[in-house]
């Protein structure tokens, strides 16, 4: 029984080998056309992405001449291998970011290079015996502080890098000190060859097809702005349109365009980092108003917090009578129609950045409806209906006129960035002809560098900003 148990064993782990052996040839060509369907998508989604591949590549190899050069090589020697380093890991996607990296080591590597040589003199000076004993308090002691400066919030947003490159490079021409004599030489070396790696990928990065981050936040506020107007756009129609047998063929995907605002904080955050290092370009001159775009946004994510109520409310009030609905259905209209109407008119002023006075018709329309909402919600209509059915309708009508609280406040905020980033003054429509030429459209929110955040859109109606 034992060695038939045992054969019948063998057979079943044989035929499953063989049979995984057959499959093999399918799978790999299954997994390779997989392999290739998601990198089409990559550069589909953004060709900026290739564009910057390319840039990479192309910086390296420059860099890299200093070995082919025999003159250069003979003034850095083996330190070219920084230069090559410094491109590797000083490139990023936007302008802003190579250019903060950039400055952090190269500010970094400076301070380290001159105490490290300080260092190592006063470490000198103390004798054979006390100068190891003195290098390893310099090293414990600006790496403990360094380590400490890098907790502040400020300071870790925008020289966490640059910190840790100072920790790094004191250490190693400190303690390189104890065993290599011409220090001065080694420090020098180092430092022009991060300046000359960090350069390359600067002037590559703004010559050959630059990728602003100030541009993608523009753009990303904007963006979100107008996912909340179409939201309450159509909401009304949506929460108060009678069933019909069968499924619906509309196009349902502005229902979902607010899920991409509740995440889109550290985006925000990230490319405000970004565009405060970033020169003058186009519109966005010195000293732009980046703070202000991260209060918009999030005004905007605390307008989307009660739009992701209002769309739960779509799904659990299938049960409300119609009677119920019919006696706020005028004014509930009336309120989101006008609010998102309101903040699609903001959003298109933040992306053509003029003034935004088109939206503010819509926003008195939107404060008229609410004053009627709230005084039909004060009314003797609701009594004899059960409050089993007039709960979930004071709940969207609530949450609607929390809603264009949100909006005002919005437009409040937009006015004051349109303020402060002189924003031009136009008639309230813009047409295409008109948009500001530097605006560049984002195919979709994974043009974000924040770092590789991928966000899914499906559409858009600005004429500046499209999308797959």
């Amino acid at each position: 029984m034992k060695l038939e148990a045992s054969r019948n064993e063998s057979e079943t782990l044989f035929a499953r080998g063989w049979s995984w052996f057959k499959s093999l040839p399918e799978n790999l060509k299954a997994k390779v056309i997989d392999i290739v369907s998601k990198t089409k998508k990559v550069g589909r989604d953004d060709p900026r992405r290739i564009i910057h591949s390319l840039k990479v590549g192309f910086a390296v190899t420059l860099v890299s001449t200093i070995y082919y050069y025999q003159p250069l090589y003979k003034n850095f020697g083996d330190s070219a291998l920084w230069a090559v380093m410094t491109v590797v890991v000083v490139f990023e996607f936007s302008v802003g970011a190579t250019l903060g990296k950039g400055l952090n080591r190269a500010m970094a590597t400076f301070l380290a290079c001159a105490l490290g040589i300080g260092a190592h003199y006063i470490a000198n000076s103390s004798g054979h015996i006390g100068e190891p004993i003195l290098i390893g308090f310099f090293v414990f002691l600006q790496a403990s502080i360094s380590t400490f400066i890098r907790f502040f919030p400020n300071i870790k947003a925008r020289y966490d890098y640059g910190l840790l490159i100072f920790i790094l490079t004191f250490s190693f021409i400190s303690i390189s000190g104890l065993r290599v004599d011409e220090v001065l030489q080694m420090a020098h070396k180092r430092l022009s060859t991060i300046i000359l790696g960090g350069f390359a990928c600067l002037m590559i990065s703004i010559v050959v097809f630059p990728v602003w981050a100030g541009e993608d936040l523009h753009n990303l506020i904007a963006l979100n702005t107008e996912k909340l107007g179409k939201f309450l756009e159509g909401f009304g129609d949506e929460y108060f349109k009678v069933e019909e047998d069968g499924k619906s063929e509309d196009d349902k995907s502005f229902l979902h365009g607010y899920r991409s605002v509740l995440n889109s904080k550290s985006a925000e955050e990230s490319l405000a980092n970004f565009a405060r290092w970033e020169p003058g370009h186009g519109r966005f001159q010195f000293r732009h108003p980046w703070k202000q775009y991260l209060k918009v946004g999030t005004l905007v994510r605390q307008c989307a917090y009660r739009i992701e109520a209002l769309s739960g409310c779509l799904l659990a009030d299938k049960q409300v009578s119609p009677e119920v609905k019919s006696k706020i259905q005028e004014a509930c209209t009336k309120v989101s129609v006008e609010s998102g109407q309101a903040l699609k008119e903001l959003a298109l002023s933040v992306n053509t950045m003029v003034l935004p006075y088109s939206a503010d018709p819509h926003i008195q329309k939107a404060k008229s409806a609410a004053r009627d909402l709230k005084s039909l919600l004060r009314s003797s209509d609701w009594e004899g209906v059960e409050l089993q059915q007039v709960i979930p309708a004071i709940t969207v009508a609530s949450l609607l006129l929390d809603a264009v609280t949100t909006t005002e406040i919005i437009a409040e905020s937009i006015h004051e960035l349109a303020t402060a980033a002189d924003f031009e003054k136009v008639g309230p429509t813009v047409s295409p002809e008109k948009l500001p030429k530097q605006l560049h459209p984002l195919k979709s929110e994974s043009d974000v560098d924040c770092p590789h955040v991928v966000i899914e859109v499906k559409e858009t109606s600005f004429t500046s900003v499209r999308e797959k």
